[in-house]
């Protein structure tokens, strides 16, 4: 127990050297009162009350502590330019305030003065820079410069009167202890929105991070049954092409069974790759294994949406050409989203879906007026826009979204034939 205080003892001057004997301005750090970002506008009224502070200090130090001129101008001086400092620079502020107040109190004539060791616009000046203080560093900072500014006072007492505390230094450390209480309860509720705000931001963060990768993931699930079932149908033609041809040759076998061969281990490591994800829906079986929309069930899917009483109607220009399976599903997909943001943002618009084939690959632009009514609001960050950019992204194509002139708004995709091919590997090509 005793090492233990020994030690603790030791600490205190190197915390109060590191904690008040700096002239380094604590705003930067993290974590402060919002409203200090300001400290210009608060500069200005504080100018007023310190050049009041200067007047009613010197005043007082005149007629009270019997000072003279020069003097008390200086003292006064000190304290409201130490008034504006607290601002910037807290610590060293407090101090010139604290040794001025100190000074004045050591030479004043105590026999004519009924204010000690604070005059009125001491105590309301001192009070302040605590309060001030209190707000800008640590609630330690604070308490440690509080403590030494009613230490000062009492020893200023005690050098002149051994007749106890007075009502000047009760009033004093009564008031010094509230401001400075005030300031740091202050402080600590700017400290507290602060990290709230930044917790927030971080949630929203994740929120949109997690909603990126489940979008992945379901367009994942959805390219896994593509290209597994092609996959599978190529495994199929490869075993069955042999009996297809009448004595096929024995070169034509062996390459047909390495095809076949190549075709099961791609698609066993695409199951264990992709597989995996389907793991975590929790839909029916008959559901799973669904296949894939295509454009040719847009009909169906307009249908659908006309069901509900939304007024849409389908546009299609171009002659329509096979489609990588991707491309199909895709484009479905991106129309479907954008009738789904329709019907739930736009209620009662008409909509406008259209459809162009070209030869490099295929157009959707779906279009909505103006709604008739406000929609319900939404209930956080959707899917919808985010997958259909991944969609679009994913195929080397290209998705536009935003509101149009009359009110309403508008998606386009455009998505390529055939996706881009991505650069080989050179360690592929190494022998």
């Amino acid at each position: 127990m005793t090492e233990r205080l020994g030690t603790v003892l030791r600490r205190v001057p190197r915390a109060l050297r590191e904690d008040l004997w700096t002239g380094a301005d604590p705003l930067p750090r993290p974590g402060l009162p919002h409203w200090l970002d300001w400290r210009p506008a608060i500069t200005v009224p504080l100018l007023f009350v310190a050049v009041g502070m200067f007047i009613a200090s010197a005043n007082e130090y005149a007629v009270y502590y019997g000072a003279v001129r020069p003097i008390s101008l200086l003292l006064a001086g000190i304290q409201a330019a130490a008034l504006v400092a607290v601002l910037f620079r807290p610590v060293p502020a407090w101090w010139a305030s604290t040794i001025a107040t100190t000074v004045a109190a050591a030479q004043a004539d105590v026999a004519a003065s009924t204010l000690f060791p604070w005059t009125g616009a001491g105590l309301v000046q001192q009070s302040l820079m605590l309060f001030l203080l209190a707000l800008r560093v640590r609630p330690r900072v604070a308490a440690e410069a509080l403590v030494i500014s009613l230490l000062a006072g009492l020893l200023c007492t005690a050098s002149v009167s051994t007749g106890g505390l007075t009502n000047v230094v009760r009033l004093g450390a009564l008031a010094f202890t509230t401001t400075t209480a005030l300031g740091a309860a202050l402080r600590g509720l700017g400290v507290a929105r602060r990290k709230l705000v930044v917790q927030e931001e971080l949630t929203a963060e994740e929120r949109a991070r997690r909603t990126l990768l489940e979008e992945r993931n379901r367009i994942a699930r959805e390219l896994h049954d593509v290209v597994a079932h092609h996959m599978s149908v190529i495994s199929i033609q490869a075993q069955v092409a042999p009996h297809l041809v009448e004595n096929p040759s024995e070169e034509l076998r062996e390459t047909l069974a390495g095809i076949r061969a190549n075709a099961v281990d791609a698609l066993t490591e695409l199951r264990h790759v992709l597989g995996v994800l389907r793991s975590e829906d929790a839909l029916p079986d008959s559901t799973r294994h669904t296949p894939q929309p295509t454009l040719d069930r847009l009909d169906e899917l307009v249908a659908n949406v006309r069901g509900t009483g939304l007024p849409v109607t389908v546009r299609t220009t171009g002659e329509p050409r096979p489609l990588p399976p991707g491309v199909e599903l895709s484009a479905f997909r991106i129309v479907q989203e954008a009738l789904s943001n329709a019907m739930r943002h736009a209620p009662g618009a008409a909509v406008l879906v259209e459809v162009g084939h070209h030869a490099s690959g295929v157009r959707v632009r779906v279009t909505n007026a103006a709604p008739d009514r406000a929609g319900p609001p939404s209930r956080g960050a959707g899917h919808g826009l985010l997958g259909m950019r991944e969609r679009a992204v994913m195929l080397g194509g290209e998705l536009a979204t935003g509101p149009t002139p009359d009110g309403g708004y508008e998606v386009t995709a455009i998505l390529p034939a055939r996706p881009p091919v991505p650069p080989a590997d050179p360690a592929e090509d190494t022998p």
